[in-house]
């Protein structure tokens, strides 16, 4: 096991460079002949015998003792921490540091520290004077390549009767997939239907690295950022599950049928905690559950999406999609089928205060919600013809969207390396890239992925992978093209420019459309009270207006008959003229 550890520094940060100086050749040996030597040699004439620099080697073969060599290694971990403070809980170590960062020694210990840390780096540093430091940048600056991505591989399912791909989940560090397959038509599967899920390595599309057996298809399928041997999957029949990779194909424990969702899990989602074992999921029952998978028979917690806060399961809205912030966590959002977004509290006092707000704007369920990784007051969501971003400050409506497509969009995802760029996959088997910097109406990039319906959609976390499942269980694997996955300049803070004007603009908007509404509100109020008065003055004042009414309309009727007998008097002396010229013959 190689561990090295290298510390990069730009050549422009340190030192000088070496300049070299032209000057005349100097003679340092002079090896005169030595006639002694012409004893040892006999002469040969003529003599014709090529000549090398190096020396005349023969090549030859031994035995030797075989030497094993061993590399070692020692893994540093992040110490220092009290025995209080996990170093894996961002919200513990934050709190650590704002503490000590307030200590008076703190600013005093760090510039004594700072110097010989700087003396320790420079010795690592080694110059490589024909290294070409700044070729990157120029490559950079002068390629300005067309947005595209490749299919690097084609992951099928194995089975004769194929299934949906469900769910697509990336290892965390990018060199599987794990995918769910399900049928989600309703009373579509069939006896011979398989229930397996796989485990892909994305370098070998021919044979699965392993298979998942649950007892009921997965609908969603989620590797443990913390340990990547466990996933955890929600079931067709709404059970939950969780496999150890390193012990075999079965799952070790699931949840129990009674205290398990009453439809399918179309979502589930890992937790950040000190064990790493907590998760939650959703359903179209309309719950919310958290569950420890040390122990599956309950749920910790739940939660019904009933909006009216009475924790009523038969109005609850059906939960289609999750998000979860790790750095805000008591926060979550839940995309439903009624294409509302309802955003909660998990630590609110009762269960009718953790459901904080709604937000409206869709047609139909919402497939996708995720925040921007950079900006995580804005997120994303995808549902009916459109992908639209909102502001959690805006309830009333978002603050961007896409055009209305042809075809249902199914699924889509943020960017984890560029905040301007998301993905969105729709029925037609399009995968579109949105760059909201570059453009807004229409896609940077629009690639037709294959014939049948995109259903799924995953990014890996270095963000120059990209996987699409399909209708028929193809799973997808194409290359961005380095555009859309590095981060360009000034990005970020264009950006937040970007999403502060339409989150202004739409507040202003808003704050105008209450005004209007305000006004048309008192002014039917006014006339409501003018209608009142009118009725005090007495009852002659109303049968007066009756009577104007009638008579105007009789005054119209006698008019519109008047002017009938007219058109048909002219009309007959008319025919009297032309029959008496056909007559005659003379007009």
């Amino acid at each position: 096991m190689e561990i090295v550890y290298v510390y990069v520094k730009k050549r422009n940060e340190f030192g000088r460079q070496c300049n070299f100086s032209d000057r005349p050749a100097e003679l340092h040996v002079d090896i005169l002949p030595d006639p002694s030597l012409a004893a040892s040699f006999i002469e040969r004439d003529p003599c014709d015998v090529p000549i090398q620099c190096t020396q005349e080697m023969s090549e030859h073969e031994v035995n030797t003792e075989r030497f094993e060599s061993v590399s070692r290694g020692i893994n540093h971990v992040e110490g220092g921490w009290p025995k209080d403070v996990n170093p894996q809980e961002m919200e513990q170590t934050i709190r650590f540091r704002k503490k000590v960062e307030k200590d008076e020694f703190y600013v005093n210990t760090i510039m004594q520290l700072g110097s010989q840390m700087e003396h320790c780096i420079k010795q690592n540093n080694a110059i490589d004077i024909y290294q070409e430091y700044f070729e990157d940048e120029e490559v950079v600056e002068d390629s300005e390549e067309q947005p595209s991505a490749k299919t690097i591989n084609v992951f099928r399912d194995p089975n004769e009767v194929k299934r949906t791909a469900t769910s697509v989940s990336w290892h965390p560090d990018g060199s599987k997939l794990a995918v769910a397959y399900s049928s989600l038509e309703f009373q579509k599967a069939t006896k011979d239907m398989s229930l397996d899920s796989y485990l892909w390595n994305i370098d070998n599309p021919n044979k699965p690295d392993m298979a998942l057996k649950p007892v009921s298809p997965l609908v969603c399928l989620e590797y443990n950022p913390k340990d990547s041997h466990i996933l955890v999957g929600g079931c067709y029949n709404g059970q939950i599950a969780y496999w150890d990779s390193r012990k075999g194909s079965q799952p070790l424990e699931m949840s129990t049928i009674e205290h398990s969702h009453r439809d399918p899990v179309y979502k589930v989602i890992w937790l950040q905690s000190k064990t790493g074992t907590d998760c939650f999921s959703a359903s179209t029952d309309g719950q919310v559950l958290w569950w420890d998978i040390r122990k599956m028979s309950e749920p910790t917690e739940k939660l019904v999406l009933d909006p009216s806060k009475k924790g009523n399961l038969d109005n609850s809205l059906g939960a289609i999609s999750l998000e979860f912030e790790t750095t805000m966590p008591t926060k979550f959002m839940v995309g439903t089928e009624q294409g509302l977004v309802v955003s909660c509290n998990r630590k609110a006092k009762t269960p009718a205060e953790k459901i904080v707000c709604t937000y409206s704007g869709h047609h139909g369920p919402i497939y996708a919600l995720q925040r921007n990784p950079f900006f995580p007051k804005n997120f994303l969501t995808v549902a009916d013809w459109t992908a639209r971003i909102w502001s959690e400050d805006i309830k009333e409506s978002s603050i961007m969207w896409t055009k209305y497509h042809m075809a249902y969009l199914t699924d889509g995802c943020w960017s984890p390396v560029r905040p301007s760029v998301f993905y969105t996959v729709k029925m037609d088997g399009t995968l579109d890239v949105w760059d909201i910097l570059f453009k807004q109406n229409d896609p940077t990039l629009s690639l037709k992925v294959c014939d049948e319906a995109l259903q799924s959609l995953r990014v890996q976390d270095q963000g120059h992978l990209l996987a699409c499942g399909s209708q028929l269980g193809t799973t997808t694997l194409l290359e961005i093209s380095p555009g859309l996955c590095t981060l360009q300049r000034n990005e970020k803070a264009l950006v937040t420019a970007m999403f502060e004007r339409e989150a202004k603009r739409e507040k202003i908007l808003e704050a105008r459309q209450r005004e209007m509404r305000l006004k048309e509100r008192s002014r039917s109020e006014q006339s409501k009270e003018d209608d009142g008065a009118k009725d005090h003055d007495g009852e002659e004042s109303v049968e007066e207006l009756i009577a104007r009414a009638e008579a105007d309309f009789y005054e119209m009727v006698d008019a519109e008959l008047k002017k009938r007998e007219k058109g048909d008097k002219q009309n007959r002396e008319k025919d009297v003229c032309e029959e008496k010229e056909v007559r005659t013959g003379t007009p």
